[in-house]
């Protein structure tokens, strides 16, 4: 990161930080909230009576909900209050139009509030993670349009001349995720909540998957690899590991991953040269992945004592090893001999979720945990043995979940694919359900946990907040940077 020399003074302006502190608090409200409606809907897999006969509580309404409350409310707030933050201390100036910065916080809430509404009222065009219909998808763009000019024009201003490399990721993951909006949500409207996408069949098809990849790609990995490039020096106190490999890692991961989404349609109508183009991107992307965890980890060179006493390190480097974990995982799925076993079961939904409660939750837990206090005039969170005890919790939710969902995934496929001498399947499918059950009961005991965590933290953060104070902090003087 950038060097002064001597004594920093200040300019005489204060960082535009009120936003950051909002969309920092939402983050944590929306983490409780998607993570308790992704532990409703694993009891209703577990025990199909709690969908309770009632249209809006069924699992097909909740799921929807669940993944978007995680993903672009806790997640996209976490990013917001990231970027911001960031943006303002690598470039030592204040957001650029903070009015309009302001109209992100407030346009992305009432993009979250208009999900909770409509999803569960069966409104969806049906597309994962992009279910919300066109009208929704409308103030999705203005917000985003503005969250660029906003960042974009916080770079321009920067009283350095460098852009730390934060800054690519997080730029890279707001352009990207712009154009896969726009070309994915593409519709036909034919009444205020009903429309037709304006592809049709196995184009669709390929759209679709070029964005929920992506979605991955760049909403849920450039952008967290842009909080892990900040909070990770800052926690540790150290430089990060090599610049030199950030930048490599940077442009080797953004040019390979748009590739990658065929691999969602192995054994379908999409053409097998496509199918493959996938498989292989998907492969190739385990280098730059691996680059990167490995530069995050390295970080520590010299403060690894440090992990033993921050429990705020913990979330921040256990989330990289999930990182390299899922990033592994992810490229020998796409391989088509190992999809055929492991696709439409609950394999899947156990890599996805080593990736979003792995790396997504616990890198964004560790990094709320370094803001939100230096946003309340602290220097630490209110409790450190909270924090300690959410890490523990967290941990053993992750695992036990991942866990559950691998064997009961392998078990699954193994069972659809067994066949007799005559060629007649060996078991019925309500054999495998039934077979899945205690892995259910297991996986929802993980989400209990991983839950009980976040309202750790939610404690943590009202008694922070109750006993800290909104001062302004001043910019420092860029002297001279390195």
């Amino acid at each position: 990161m950038a060097k002064t020399a001597g004594p920093v003074s200040s300019t005489g302006e204060v960082y535009e930080d009120g936003v950051v502190r909002a969309f920092a608090l939402a983050a944590v409200l929306w983490g409780v909230v998607g993570m308790l409606v992704g532990v409703i809907i694993a009891a209703q897999l577990t025990w199909p009576e709690l969908n309770l006969g009632i249209p809006w509580l069924s699992y097909g309404r909740l799921r929807p909900l669940h993944t978007n409350a995680v993903i672009f409310a806790f997640g996209g707030c976490s990013l917001f209050a990231t970027a911001y933050h960031v943006v303002q201390r690598t470039g030592y100036t204040r957001l650029f139009a903070p009015g309009l910065a302001w109209f992100t916080f407030w346009g992305w809430q009432l993009v979250i509030l208009s999900a909770a509404i409509t999803l569960p009222l069966g409104y969806t065009s049906g597309k994962e993670y992009a279910e919300l219909e066109w009208p929704i998808d409308i103030l999705i763009t203005l917000v985003w349009v503005s969250y660029a000019i906003v960042f974009f024009g916080t770079v321009g201003t920067r009283k350095v001349k460098h852009i730390y490399v934060a800054n690519w990721f997080f730029g890279a993951f707001i352009l990207a995720v712009a154009l896969l909006h726009l070309v994915n949500s593409a519709a036909i409207p034919v009444s205020l909540f009903k429309s037709y996408s304006a592809y049709a069949g196995v184009q669709d098809a390929m759209v679709q998957w070029w964005y929920g990849h992506n979605a991955v790609g760049f909403f849920l990995t450039a952008g967290f690899l842009g909080m892990m490039y900040y909070y990770i020096p800052k926690q540790a106190g150290r430089p990060v590991y090599s610049y030199r490999l950030s930048i490599v890692h940077f442009w080797a991961l953004i040019f390979t991953y748009m590739w990658a989404g065929p691999h969602h349609l192995h054994y379908t109508a999409l053409p097998d040269w496509a199918q493959s183009v996938g498989m292989v991107f998907s492969l190739v992307l385990l280098a730059p992945s691996w680059g990167g965890m490995i530069n995050g980890v390295m970080t520590l060179s010299g403060a690894w004592h440090k992990l033993r006493d921050d429990p705020i390190l913990k979330f921040l480097i256990v989330s990289l090893s999930f990182y390299g974990m899922s990033t592994f995982e992810g490229p020998m799925m796409s391989i088509k001999t190992v999809n055929a076993l492991s696709h439409y079961t609950d394999w899947t939904i156990g890599h996805v979720h080593s990736g979003a409660l792995g790396w997504v939750g616990l890198i964004s837990m560790g990094s709320l945990y370094h803001l939100i206090p230096r946003m309340f005039g602290r220097t630490e969170m209110y409790s450190k043995s909270a924090i300690e005890l959410h890490f523990w919790i967290a941990t053993l939710g992750i695992v036990l979940y991942i866990a559950a969902m691998w064997i009961a995934g392998v078990m699954q496929g193994l069972m659809w694919r067994a066949v007799n001498p005559d060629g007649s399947l060996v078991y019925t499918f309500v054999e495998s359900v039934k077979a899945t059950y205690p892995f259910y009961v297991v996986r929802l005991l993980g989400g209990v946990l991983y839950l009980g965590g976040m309202l750790v933290m939610a404690w943590n953060v009202v008694k922070t907040v109750q006993i800290g104070r909104t001062a302004s902090t001043p910019i420092p003087a860029a002297l001279a940077h390195a």
